[in-house]
């Protein structure tokens, strides 16, 4: 799982944290799922002002409409594929692994994912790609692709939930079996209604007897 920057969901700790906060002290574990909260590294972040922060990839703005920054977004996917390629070489395939996050990381999540990835499930929360991103282009060419859940906040500030909607619609488009799910007062946050519908979505895609 994997975080926004700039708050204190910033690091894999920061985002482990939140959750268990708005799980009233449960984290998210499974008795099946081994789970992992990388970290962002340290990287100059052009929406702020360019001082180092915790992200996973560069941007020139926050929004859907301006290319996308793919040097960066392509250093993360290998980094990403080490720890994937860790968890094959522990003994679990990838046909039974998922990644997902929330803001940025549930982007991060999506870069990876869902380009010829050969995992099983992606998700991402308060979440957006770039109009004409290198996620479509990917899945134009590929015939598999990982089940997609997605959730957004009805009154988030920062991602706008139009352009969560544009992202799940286009993903859908182009053959993703995707879930959407509005939190009308939801705003840029994880909320417990939210992380119980995540757990429903991984304990299905990922059963204990499969």
């Amino acid at each position: 799982m994997m975080s926004q920057s700039g708050r204190h969901s910033d690091t894999g700790d920061g985002i482990r944290s939140w959750i268990q906060l708005a799980l009233g002290g449960n984290h998210m574990t499974f008795p099946h799922i081994r789970t992992i909260y990388p970290s962002a590294p340290l990287r100059p972040y052009t929406p702020n002002m360019g001082m180092p922060s915790s992200v996973w990839f560069d941007r020139k703005q926050i929004s859907p409409n301006c290319p996308e920054d793919l040097a960066s977004i392509d250093e993360m996917c290998s980094s990403i594929n080490a720890i994937v390629e860790q968890e094959v070489k522990n003994g679990i395939p990838r046909e039974r692994i998922i990644i997902g996050g929330f803001s940025m990381g549930g982007a991060m999540a999506m870069y990876y994912g869902l380009r010829k990835s050969g995992l099983c499930g992606v998700f991402a929360l308060s979440s957006f790609l770039n109009e004409n991103s290198v996620v479509y282009e990917s899945l134009k060419s590929d015939v598999s692709y990982p089940k997609m859940f997605m959730c957004h906040g009805g009154r988030d500030p920062l991602v706008d939930f139009a352009w969560g909607k544009r992202t799940f619609e286009n993903l859908k488009s182009l053959g993703v079996e995707a879930e959407f799910h509005k939190f009308d007062n939801l705003f840029h946050e994880i909320n417990k209604s939210e992380l119980q519908k995540l757990r429903d979505w991984i304990s299905a895609t990922v059963p204990a007897d499969s």
